[in-house]
């Protein structure tokens, strides 16, 4: 599990985002406190942007693609009670920030982006801040990588109409899927657990996240 330096220039301003938007707001585990202060936010985000790292908003990193914002990202987090002895299948990982928490959480995390482009900047920023259990794969986002899997948790990098099987199918018995659901138009953040061939949805909380495109429901279809 890594443990990263942290950049002093944006200390004050990532204990500023802990203080006044974390923990006032259910974040309450203390594991993903401290993950989230030991990694630099500023270092993923563009040029130009770097100004608005800690602020509680969703930032462009690219043509469709977003960071999740702070206080919603680490509310899912503190949700799933993640064990440091996991392995966790991070999708979309754009320039890499969630991968870089999930570092300083488990033991092993597998990060897959399918923007070829994306994946390398992940890949370099990663290294930046010393974060040697992190993998970085170019690979579709609706797939997942099963042949790294079975996962301990799987964690979706915006909001998706639904989780396809593809995904559920690469969960271990205890597993769960975090991410945003588009319900109606409304996002909400949803643990999600496939046992025994069962999916589970839990609703934690409302939360408005940029979509992901990928994950539509097909058209024509009803349950």
């Amino acid at each position: 599990m890594n443990m990263m330096t942290k950049d002093s220039d944006h200390s004050a301003e990532r204990q500023h985002m802990i203080d006044g938007q974390l923990l006032p707001n259910d974040v309450t585990d203390e594991n993903v406190i401290e993950a989230i202060k030991n990694v630099n936010r500023e270092v993923f985000v563009p040029e130009g942007r770097k100004g608005v790292a800690y602020l509680d908003k969703s930032i462009k990193v690219s043509d469709g693609r977003y960071l999740v914002e702070p206080l919603a990202f680490a509310k899912l987090l503190s949700s799933a009670e993640i064990r440091e002895d996991e392995l966790v299948l991070d999708i979309a990982t754009a320039t890499g920030y969630s991968s870089a928490v999930f570092s300083n959480l488990v033991e092993a995390v597998v990060s897959i982006e399918e923007n070829a482009e994306l994946a390398k900047i992940a890949t370099d920023n990663l290294a930046q801040e010393n974060c040697d259990n992190v993998a970085v794969i170019n690979a579709s986002h609706n797939r997942g990588l099963a042949k790294q899997g079975p996962y301990d948790l799987i964690f979706i990098n915006g909001m998706v109409d639904e989780v396809p099987h593809s995904l559920l199918d690469q969960l271990n018995d205890e597993g769960r899927i975090l991410c945003f659901l588009n319900q109606d138009g409304f996002g909400r953040a949803a643990l999600i657990t496939y046992i025994d061939k069962i999916i589970g949805v839990r609703i934690l909380f409302d939360a408005a996240a940029p979509k992901l495109e990928g994950f539509e429901k097909a058209k024509g279809f009803e349950f």
